[in-house]
């Protein structure tokens, strides 16, 4: 069985295990097991669920977009998104690198239980925030906090809550949780296509001898 680590990566930690420039944290900071390796990523600047694993297929399984895993995050926002900007979250903003797939979208009351970041969100004071649940199944560069820019809603804080059926439950900021993957975990890897013949030609059917 593939071990599976999930980790609630706090703020400005490198989601990766050595930097060679600036001393800055990583995941060596944190996470002391050998032999494990994330499966995909999470900005410097985001925190929330982190998975890694010490099996190279369960890694590609996971951050393979073939598999299209959900991702939910909690983004916290500068302002309060009216029906009409979730509709265009739901439904797909057009970006510089392409038009964002449907997603799932609401508003929510913030996350009970919420760790205090370091260092805190700088706040407006004249303008209020909300926390939109948002999730979905791709994974552009930075496309969250460019979704809600887009609908006219800055990302203040953005939480990755969970991946797939994993989630953050139970697991403190900057801790992890030890786990075993289980068969319904992942989606099963799409059958590969077979490749066209150009030189095919379809047999004609044979007509009956009615005679």
């Amino acid at each position: 069985m593939s071990k599976i680590i999930l980790f609630n990566k706090p703020f400005n930690v490198l989601c990766q295990f050595t930097d060679e420039g600036i001393k800055r944290e990583t995941l060596a900071d944190y996470i002391n097991i050998p032999g494990v390796y994330a499966a995909g990523r999470l900005d410097k600047d985001s925190e929330g669920l982190l998975i890694l694993t010490d099996d190279g297929p369960t890694q590609a399984q996971i951050s393979h977009p073939k598999f299209k895993l959900p991702k939910t995050y909690w983004v916290q926002v500068e302002g309060i998104p009216d029906d009409d900007a979730l509709e265009k979250l739901r439904h797909g903003v057009d970006l510089k690198d392409g038009r964002t797939k449907p997603a799932q979208a609401r508003l929510m009351e913030e996350p009970c239980d919420l760790w205090e970041r370091t260092p805190p969100v700088r706040f407006r004071a004249k303008i209020p925030t909300s926390w939109i649940e948002l999730t979905i199944k791709e994974g552009k560069n930075r496309q969250v906090r460019r979704m809600t820019a887009a609908v006219g809603y800055p990302t203040l804080r953005l939480i990755r809550y969970a991946i797939g059926n994993w989630t953050l439950e139970g697991i403190p900021t900057g801790t992890l949780k030890e786990t075993i993957l289980q068969e319904n975990d992942l989606p099963q890897m799409p059958p590969p296509r077979r490749p066209k013949n150009k030189n095919f030609k379809r047999t004609p059917k044979r007509h009956r001898n009615n005679s």
